[in-house]
């Protein structure tokens, strides 16, 4: 009898962590396919707000061709990078996405372009991927974490987190200073959807304001990727560059509890100052240890002692 129960325990422990591999194989899957060539339509207006007197925004409507490429494949990690198609012979370096699983390490975002670690416990991770989002020049963005669920056929994940203000209003306002997202991706038959629930709130040291909440859509819809050829030609000869840059960011992250960022330095954008140095490396023909010594001097202006 003691044996039978021991093949019934070591059964029942084989189960389980298969039906754990098979969650973790469910999960890739829907992350991977993020990536693809997409029309993207994004749709953000303002819904409520505390105060009857708040005069609402107007809404905002974009679209775009985007191209998002797996860069690194990891078992328990991956990264996708967008990039916009403009026309045949322009193309935008994107936002970037890193997923990973079960991280306990997490950058918080407080306010004005500043974050501070915060350390999570194996339990609140069990399960749970952390997308991790970077600006166009690498810089960090915001972190959230969340499990995603296959259910019904469906796959989808969530989280809520504070970030800096979007790209879209960050030149036009400053009434608020925090938007704390709530996020929701699914994948759809034609490609997938990010729905936002976001708040506006307003930091001070007497605490959050609600401003204003906001409802969110970018839609991305596969499309045929030969209007990515010219966007695929040159990430072909910038990505090695780029792997320089996240190596860079990803050491002034790691020596660093808290760190601040600067859009602007000297007159130029931060942006603008990494874009250049590509070209100057690809012109140039720069080695590795070369990339990463001329981006960890360029960005010493922008960061924040």
């Amino acid at each position: 009898m003691k044996f039978l129960n021991l093949i019934l325990v070591l059964t029942g422990l084989v189960t389980v962590k298969a039906n754990a591999q098979s969650k973790l194989e469910q999960d890739r899957k829907a992350i991977k396919s993020l990536a693809g060539f997409y029309e993207v339509n994004f749709n953000y207006g303002e819904v409520t707000a505390p105060d009857t007197a708040y005069k609402f925004s107007k809404p905002y409507e974009s679209h775009g061709s985007e191209w998002a490429e797996i860069i690194v494949d990891e078992p328990k990690r991956i990264v996708i990078q967008h990039m916009l198609a403009i026309n045949d012979t322009t193309v935008i370096k994107h936002w970037r996405q890193d997923w990973t699983y079960e991280d306990t390490d997490i950058m918080l975002y407080t306010q004005d372009n500043a974050w501070k670690k915060g350390k999570l416990t194996p339990a609140d991770v069990k399960g749970t991927w952390t997308q991790k989002v970077y600006q166009v020049d690498d810089s960090p963005r915001y972190q959230g974490y969340g499990t995603w669920s296959h259910v019904g056929g469906h796959d989808s994940w969530q989280s809520q987190t504070d970030s800096p203000l979007p790209r879209r209003e960050s030149t036009v306002r400053k009434d608020y200073n925090v938007l704390n997202r709530g996020s929701r991706i699914t994948i759809t038959p034609k490609g997938w959807m990010f729905e936002q629930d976001n708040k506006k709130i307003v930091r001070s040291p007497a605490g959050d304001k609600l401003l204003a909440v906001e409802k969110g859509y970018e839609e991305f819809t596969k499309i045929d990727p030969k209007v990515f050829a010219y966007a695929q030609k040159w990430w072909a000869s910038q990505h090695t560059y780029w792997a320089d840059v996240r190596n860079v960011w990803a050491d002034i992250i790691g020596s660093n509890n808290t760190f601040k960022v600067k859009t602007m330095a000297n007159g130029k954008l931060l942006y603008e100052t990494l874009f250049s140095l590509g070209d100057q490396s690809i012109k140039e023909k720069w080695t590795s240890t070369q990339n990463k010594e001329k981006v960890k001097t360029a960005l010493q202006p922008y960061l924040v002692k």
